[in-house]
């Protein structure tokens, strides 16, 4: 995880003259966790950002300028698709529609001769097109990859580098939705509410036992693994259940941030894991932390506890997360992220009633998808015009 100092809102960005401004939020520039992941990769993710000193209070995150252009003569960008089961949808379509000329891949494998020269960036949605070395190699003025989402393990960064290409992702949308997606799977959990909506439906169902309980979210204690922005509002949002807060990260964050939201810094997790009625796991995939959560891990756990990962998948051990569950190890888990993604549909995980998987919904709101794609695009077009590059990601 990474530690930063706080930002304010965002002006208005103008991309484009005559065009819509974007405009997000500017939340931490680094963040602990979500986009949507494939596999496990190193990065570092540093950022860069330009100070515009007209900016009230905060930063402004400023993005190129450039004249308005026929769509002929606009850039290409290539994706996968518009519309159906993993292209574009349609509304970001039309956003890049005013920035970019688009190219879907069936149109450049069809002609790839004439469609090689034009792309000048592609933008990857839900981890497609897949960029490999036999794409890299087809597309000789390709200077950019604007990826949706903060995660970035389904980019081999070191090999995209070598063909003097850049990489950008969009970290600054995503630390809300996330957050409150780690809140909701707590409260869902403690609740029991997934249960509960099954029990209400079921033709079954004659009459409600009265022995059928959950346990509280307030004053409970909650220990954060990864404390960068995501886990920072995290924080944020349960000290309004008055919950003890606990976190483990690799850098300790400055007094008055922790302060700010009654956070004990532990310094060895064993620590936090004892003693936190619920752990969430908020950190990148990396090396470090490929199965950081595994049978050792749970077994510190109280066997009151719930674990929770809006992280991803591969951060915990998958079969000994089940065997913990089965054996009563741990209370309960909630997951919004699996490895592989869906799970096989006879994986140990979906048989067992202590666990909610939701299907990697932390960023899937109608605003974080926008605020995305209207990052990438900034980024995008920051690359072509030689500017800042406000959100680029390094190999490490």
């Amino acid at each position: 995880m990474f530690r930063s100092k706080g930002f304010g809102l965002l002006k208005l960005i103008p991309l484009m003259s005559g065009q819509p401004n974007l405009a997000y939020k500017f939340i931490h520039p680094a963040i602990a966790s979500h986009g949507h992941c494939c596999h496990r990769r190193s990065v570092d993710y540093r950022q860069r950002y330009k100070t515009c000193p007209g900016s009230a209070g905060g930063r402004t995150l400023s993005a190129p300028q450039t004249k308005i252009m026929a769509e002929e003569e606009l850039p290409g960008v290539l994706i996968l698709d518009v519309g159906g089961t993993h292209g574009v949808l349609e509304d970001l379509a039309a956003l890049l529609k005013k920035h970019f000329r688009l190219i879907t891949m069936k149109e450049f494998i069809e002609n790839k001769k004439e469609m090689s020269k034009k792309i000048q960036s592609v933008f990857v949605f839900e981890c497609r097109p897949t960029i490999d070395r036999e794409l890299l190699e087809s597309l000789p003025n390709l200077k950019v990859i604007g990826n949706s989402g903060v995660g970035v393990d389904h980019l081999d960064l070191k090999m995209i580098s070598n063909f003097g290409v850049k990489v950008t992702n969009t970290p600054h949308a995503v630390a809300d939705p996330t957050a409150d997606i780690g809140v909701a799977l707590m409260l869902a959990s403690a609740r029991r509410l997934v249960e509960g909506c099954q029990i209400t439906v079921s033709p079954d169902t004659k009459y409600f036992a009265v022995d059928w309980l959950g346990v509280e979210v307030t004053r409970a204690t909650l220990g954060i693994i990864g404390m960068g922005s995501i886990g920072y509002k995290v924080a944020q949002r349960a000290r309004a259940f008055n919950m003890r807060i606990l976190y483990h990260n690799r850098n300790r964050r400055r007094k008055e941030e922790e302060e700010a939201v009654c956070a004990h810094y532990c310094e060895k997790m064993e620590d936090l894991l004892q003693q936190s009625d619920f752990v969430m796991l908020v950190v990148n995939l990396t090396p470090e932390t490929h199965k950081l959560i595994g049978k050792k891990e749970l077994g510190l756990m109280k066997p009151t506890a719930t674990l929770i990962n809006i992280s991803r998948g591969a951060v915990i051990d998958q079969d000994a997360l089940a065997e913990a569950l089965q054996n009563k190890v741990i209370r309960a888990a909630a997951l919004d992220v699996t490895y592989p993604e869906p799970l096989p549909r006879d994986h140990p995980l979906l048989k067992l009633n202590n666990i909610i998987i939701t299907p990697h919904i932390g960023t899937a709101t109608v605003q974080a998808v926008r605020m995305m794609a209207e990052e990438a695009i900034a980024n995008m077009l920051a690359v072509l015009n030689g500017q800042p590059i406000p959100s680029e990601v390094f190999p490490k």
